[in-house]
């Protein structure tokens, strides 16, 4: 087992020093331990991030909660284990929290623990620890470049957008009204990687943000979408709507606007038809900047879209703050909610919502039969998922448009 270090939250002295023995005892000798939150912060911020923190959720001083938001949001813990006697809908609501706010979440140990579970435990986070040193991370770009490393540190932009011209791929997923009629598509990224073959974005968009290419990728995509919306144009006569991701710190250039329209120009595709998806809108500021930007764009006529509606962070006072004219059901509450009630009453709220402050909602993840009718007894709205259609490639939309026009006609 390699060397782990810990952070041990417990407020009750005796069960904070048995745990650490315990510890010790699965030879893991460098342990942090607090008996309060104010405790936990000072001795992550004096003695740097841990491998595992074992958090108390209920605690006589300080929130338990707010800690480990910020465990995942500064990057002080990759796995979290919950330590608690908490009734199981509140350490499955806890675990989903802290998942989503991107904490590799390996159980619940109740109080008192014991060593065998903690052995368990110890064993079991060797899998989900992952790589952090940054030498690992360039090394792991350089590899998905297809670069050497000489070759990224003296020219990181050509090396980045030669890769991203050769391996970037966008895959595009039809979206539906309730009739079955098209309403456009989402474009997807994608990364063809020679020895691994088709990659998804969690396996790349992490190391191209961190090489600081994600805007270039992201301009790619852009063309991608555009074309193809253009091109369906020509062939059809029709625009074909498509909504595309975008990170918020684009946001904060103030030209991006500007140059967006001038692509929307290029590609002769009017501005209405272009959808711009925000999936980290926890990350956006209600101050002037992100505002600003968002209502440039809105301003030219591209629509905006919430992504992550619901998880993350994101919350109605950002909706009823920022100009967004569209609402995304994440797949999260929408799979399986046929099944669920509580992910049906959260996909009714937000639905209700949305149709009282006139925002347009796209379920996503429907996946059966069984989802799409749940939707369609809630109201209106617009579906995509696997059981509407799979993403598929540019070449690959053209025909399924065709058939599915056939179908209806």
């Amino acid at each position: 087992m390699r060397s782990l270090k810990v952070l041990i939250l417990e407020d009750n002295p005796f069960q904070l020093m048995a745990l650490h023995q315990m510890l010790n005892a699965n030879g893991v000798f460098n342990v942090l331990t607090a008996e309060s939150v104010e405790a936990a912060r000072q001795s992550l911020a004096s003695k740097g991030a841990v491998d595992i923190a074992i958090c108390d959720l209920y605690l006589e001083q300080g929130d338990a909660l707010g800690l480990i938001r910020e465990l995942a949001e500064r990057c002080q813990a990759q796995v979290l284990i919950l330590l608690s006697n908490a009734e199981p809908d509140v350490l499955e609501g806890v675990a989903t929290m802290a998942r989503q706010a991107g904490l590799n979440v390996l159980g619940c140990m109740p109080k008192p623990a014991s060593a065998a579970l903690v052995g368990q435990l110890l064993t079991a986070c060797q899998e989900r620890l992952r790589p952090s040193a940054p030498t690992t991370s360039w090394e792991r770009v350089c590899q998905l470049l297809g670069a050497t490393e000489s070759e990224v540190q003296r020219a990181l932009p050509v090396a980045g957008q030669a890769a991203i011209e050769r391996c970037a791929s966008t895959w595009f997923q039809p979206i539906v009204s309730q009739a079955g009629e098209l309403q456009g598509v989402e474009a997807l990224a994608r990364w063809q990687d020679p020895e691994r073959g088709l990659l998804l974005p969690d396996e790349f968009l992490p190391l191209l943000e961190f090489a600081g290419l994600e805007e270039a990728f992201t301009w790619h995509v852009l063309e991608d979408a555009l074309r193809l919306s253009s091109r369906m144009m020509q062939d059809t006569g029709k625009v074909l709507p498509v909504a595309v991701n975008i990170p918020g710190r684009m946001l904060e250039h103030e030209h991006f606007p500007q140059a967006l329209q001038g692509l929307l120009q290029r590609f002769a595709v009017p501005a209405h038809c272009l959808t711009l998806e925000l999936v980290e809108t926890c990350r956006l500021k209600t101050d002037s900047t992100h505002v600003t930007g968002l209502l440039r764009l809105r301003m030219i006529g591209c629509k905006l879209s919430i992504g992550d509606f619901g998880v993350g962070g994101t919350s109605l006072q950002r909706l009823l703050a920022l100009p967004f004219t569209e609402l995304k059901v994440p797949p999260t509450f929408a799979s399986g909610m046929a099944g669920d009630e509580r992910k049906t009453a959260v996909v009714a709220g937000a639905m209700s919502m949305a149709g009282h402050l006139g925002v347009r909602v796209v379920v996503t993840g429907i996946e059966t039969t069984a989802d799409r009718d749940a939707v369609a007894a809630l109201g209106p709205a617009w579906l995509q998922g696997c059981f509407i259609a799979r993403p598929m490639s540019a070449y690959a939309l053209a025909p399924w448009i065709a058939q599915r026009a056939q179908l209806s006609a």
